[in-house]
C-alpha cells in the first residue's frame, strides 16, 4: 500500500512522546496525577499534557489508513474484512499480550485500554464503512460534539445493564474488581470514523489538502479556545486561576481524557490537522527516523511496553532490592522506589533509542514482504 509520508510522521512523534507517558508511569518516584493542580508543576503538567494527543491521533490515523486501503484499489469489503478480523485481535492482544507487558501476571483486574478500544472501532468502522461518507461523518460529529450531553446519566440508573454504559460512555468497572474499562467506545469510535472520512483530502492535490487540512484545525482550535475560555458546553470542568500564570494556563489546558470532551478533542485534533498539512513535504534524516517509528505502530506499541517495565523492573531491583510490585497501578508502588523527573526523560531517551533498530528492522520487513500477517502487527 502507498504510503503517506505526513501521516508516518506524525504518528511517529506520537508513538515517541506516549514512550514519554508510560516511562514516567513506570519510573517516577511522584505518587500523584500530573492533572493535579495543587501538587503539579508546570513542567510535570506539561510532561503529561503533550501525551493527550497520542490516542486521539491514533485513533483518527487509524481511519485515515483504511480510507487510503480503499483508495489504494482494495475494495470496500476487503477492508472491512481486513478491520473486523484486525479489531477482533486487538482485543485479543489487550486481554493478553499487553495486559501481560503492564503487570508481568495475568492475575486481575484487566484494564481496558487504548488497544482494545481500537479493536472495537474497528469492528464498528468496518460496518459504517458501507455507508455514504457524508453520512459517516453525521454519525462521528454527533459522537464527538454531543457525547458531552449524556455525562450526567450514570451507569447505576441502567441496572442489571449498568456495565453496557461503562463499555460505551463512563469508565469504571464492568466487572467488578476484575474488568476496568479506561476508553469507552463513546467518542473514540467517533474519531476513528472521522479519520476514514478525512482521508479522502489525500486523493487530492497537495495545494487543495494544505488548505483545508489548516484550516480545518484552525477552526478547531479556536472552537477549543472560545468553548475552554467562556467554560461553555463540552467539559465536566471549568478552568479557573491558580498560584501563578503557568499553572493557570495549565487549568485552562486541563481538559478530560476518560472519556475525552470535546474541549480534550478538539484540542487535540486541530493541531493534529495542521500537523498533517505542515508535514506534507518534510524531508531530511530526523524525518525518516522518526517516520520509522510511524511506520509499525502495533510492534512499537507492544515491544515498548516491555521494554519499559523490563527496564523498570531491573531499576527497582538495584534500587530496593525487589520490582515485583511494578505495574498500571502506580498509586501502590513504594515510598522508596522511583527517579526525578529528569530521571524519567533519560530513561525515555535510552527506550525510544533501544526501540530504532527493531522498529526499523520490521518496517523494512513490512516494505520487502506481502505475508497476510504483517498486517495485523
Amino acid at each position: 500500500m502507498r504510503r503517506v509520508a505526513s501521516v508516518d510522521l506524525l504518528r511517529g512523534i506520537v508513538m515517541i512522546l506516549m514512550a514519554l507517558d508510560h516511562t514516567r508511569d513506570f519510573f517516577s518516584n511522584l505518587r500523584f496525577q500530573p492533572e493535579d493542580l495543587t501538587r503539579s508543576s508546570p513542567l510535570l503538567f506539561a510532561t503529561r499534557w503533550v501525551t493527550h494527543f497520542c490516542a486521539p491521533i491514533f485513533f483518527l490515523l487509524a481511519g485515515v489508513g483504511a480510507s487510503l486501503a480503499i483508495s489504494n484499489g482494495r475494495s470496500t469489503k476487503e477492508v472491512s474484512r481486513f478491520l473486523w478480523t484486525r479489531g477482533l485481535w486487538l482485543m485479543v492482544l489487550e486481554l493478553t499480550v499487553t495486559h501481560f507487558g503492564g503487570w508481568f501476571s495475568y492475575q486481575p483486574p484487566f484494564f481496558l485500554l487504548v488497544i482494545w478500544a481500537l479493536g472495537w472501532s474497528m469492528v464498528i468502522l468496518s460496518g459504517l464503512m458501507f455507508l455514504p461518507r457524508r453520512v459517516i461523518a453525521a454519525i462521528a460529529l454527533v459522537m464527538i460534539f454531543g457525547h458531552n450531553l449524556l455525562d450526567g446519566v450514570r451507569p447505576e440508573v441502567f441496572g442489571a445493564l449498568a456495565p453496557l454504559w461503562h463499555v460505551l460512555h463512563v469508565p469504571g468497572f464492568a466487572i467488578p474488581g476484575k474488568v476496568f474499562v479506561a476508553y469507552p467506545l463513546i467518542p473514540w469510535s467517533g474519531v476513528m470514523a472521522l479519520g476514514f472520512v478525512l482521508g479522502i483530502v489525500f486523493e487530492w492535490d497537495a495545494a487543495r489538502r494544505k488548505r483545508f487540512l489548516i484550516r480545518a484545525g484552525t477552526a478547531a482550535v479556536v472552537a477549543f479556545i472560545v468553548l475552554r475560555f467562556f467554560n461553555f458546553y463540552g467539559n465536566p470542568f471549568p478552568w479557573t486561576p491558580q498560584r501563578s500564570p503557568a499553572m493557570t494556563v495549565a487549568s485552562f489546558l486541563n481538559t478530560l481524557k476518560y472519556p475525552p470532551s470535546l474541549h480534550f478533542l478538539l484540542m487535540t485534533l486541530g493541531p493534529a490537522l495542521i500537523a498533517l498539512a505542515l508535514f506534507d513535504r518534510a524531508k531530511g534524516r530526523i524525518v525518516e527516523v522518526i517516520s520509522v517509528y510511524g511506520r509499525v505502530p502495533m510492534f512499537y506499541y507492544v515491544l515498548h511496553l516491555y521494554l519499559i517495565h523490563t527496564l523498570a523492573f531491573t531499576f527497582a531491583v538495584w534500587q530496593g532490592g525487589e520490582g515485583g510490585f511494578l505495574g498500571l497501578d502506580t498509586s501502590s508502588y513504594p515510598a522508596w522506589y522511583g527517579t526525578s523527573l529528569r530521571g524519567v526523560y533519560i530513561a525515555w531517551v535510552i527506550v525510544v533509542a533501544i526501540l530504532y533498530l527493531p522498529c526499523r528492522w520490521f518496517a523494512d520487513l513490512k516494505a520487502r514482504r506481502r505475508d497476510w500477517w504483517l498486517g495485523y502487527l
